[in-house]
């Protein structure tokens, strides 16, 4: 069972990376068509239908594009679509999800303190709220309200903002954050499956048909392009956000959350602001600084970690881990060689939370985390960071044969 510990943790690292590359190439491709539709220069030479074009250099060579705001005359024989990076980084990111989340969800989605739930209750819940922000969402932006730009911007800023609230009342904190993510990058990829490209595939299929395509279409999909431009970076913000307990782990976490949207849309601002040749609104970058610095201080006033208590119980799956013959002496020896840094209030100069919230003060928190210590300071020497506490061979073995005795059941 032990090597099965190993074999998830490097399925999850290959998840993760292929996660990481999609992603890339989505967020890419979506931010590099953003500032060419918004560089677009009209000029009266260009074709009947043509609404831009647009000059550049990359690799050596000139490039010269030409947007059609509906469509050219007839079907381009060679056409080139753009929907897979934006699949393959939600399913990769679901994928994901239920590897770290849903397997170890006593560990890392359910805390007991929050939300006292079974884990298929949670999952469920994580699930459903996957999907009724969708259709939500879609809902309004098809209702009258999503012909008011304004209007719907403001709406759907206060809906992520009450989701915000919701998560951290439902996970844990690390959980709120990546779900708030998931939520958004939902949203996202079901703009591209079901609205942006159902809405090209119907103009192409008029230009087979020799139809003139309705410019609604294009429309539609282009709103739920600009939704997404501004959507990317808070996204990216809450999926790197599980390394930083600063972030995750603090009271006012959800408020957080809120004012990361807003940085996210003054960012954008600017590229967009700048890529459409309409000056250089450089307001935005103090506006994103003066947001930041309110989240530093909010996750420090107070300086309130959440967590479980220590008086909790031990889920079934860890209670195997503090009963086994090795556990007092690798309680001592964590206790020994970690406890510097994986403290409420570590040691170690230049910390101020423990690394990833991960504390080892009590018989629970240690027993917990069986899976981590075993992976990061038995099987490996990734911990502690340089041998800074001179952790030895010796003990390094008697983790191993705490882990590995205990999943066997011996």
């Amino acid at each position: 069972m032990y090597e099965y510990a190993i074999a998830w943790e490097w399925l999850t690292f290959a998840v993760r990376w292929l996660h990481v590359i999609t992603a890339i190439a989505w967020i890419g491709s979506s931010f590099y068509f953003i500032a060419l539709d918004l560089g677009l220069v009209k000029r009266p030479h260009l074709p009947a239908g043509a609404y831009g074009e647009e000059w550049q250099v990359h690799g050596g060579g000139f490039y010269h594009i030409q947007k059609y705001l509906v469509a050219p005359a007839s079907m381009p024989e060679h056409l080139t679509w753009f929907k897979w990076e934006s699949y393959m980084t939600w399913l990769s990111g679901f994928a994901l999800l239920c590897l770290v989340y849903y397997g170890g969800a006593d560990l890392f989605l359910i805390d007991r303190n929050v939300l006292d739930v079974s884990t298929p209750v949670a999952i469920l819940i994580s699930l459903a709220s996957l999907a009724v922000g969708w259709i939500l969402y879609d809902l309004l932006c098809k209702s009258p309200l999503g012909k008011n730009t304004w209007g719907l911007m403001i709406v759907l800023y206060f809906i992520l903002v009450a989701m915000a609230w919701g998560y951290t009342q439902v996970f844990t904190g690390r959980a709120a954050f990546l779900h708030l993510g998931a939520f958004t990058a939902t949203i996202m990829s079901a703009n591209v499956f079901f609205i942006i490209m159902p809405n090209q595939r119907v103009v192409v299929a008029d230009l087979i048909a020799g139809r003139v395509p309705d410019p609604k279409y294009g429309v539609i999909a282009k709103q739920r392009s600009t939704h997404n431009n501004y959507l990317t970076l808070p996204v990216i913000f809450f999926m790197l956000s599980n390394h930083y307990p600063l972030a995750f782990a603090t009271a006012f976490n959800w408020i957080i959350a809120a004012l990361v949207f807003l940085m996210g849309v003054t960012i954008r601002h600017w590229f967009n602001t700048t890529h459409a040749r309409k000056g250089k609104p450089t307001w935005t970058w103090l506006v994103t600084a003066l947001l930041f610095l309110i989240i530093v201080w909010l996750s420090t006033v107070p300086k309130v970690l959440t967590g479980e208590s220590a008086d909790a119980g031990l889920a079934p799956s860890a209670q195997r881990f503090a009963a086994n013959s090795h556990f007092p002496a690798v309680r001592d020896l964590v206790s020994t060689r970690c406890s510097m840094c994986h403290a409420a209030e570590p040691a170690w100069e230049g910390l101020r939370a423990a690394p990833k919230d991960v504390v080892f003060e009590s018989e629970k928190q240690i027993a917990l985390h069986a899976r981590e210590i075993y992976l990061q300071a038995g099987r490996s020497h990734a911990m502690p960071p340089g041998n800074v506490t001179g952790m030895t061979a010796e003990e390094r073995a008697l983790i191993t044969a705490w882990f590995e005795t205990a999943a066997e059941g011996s």
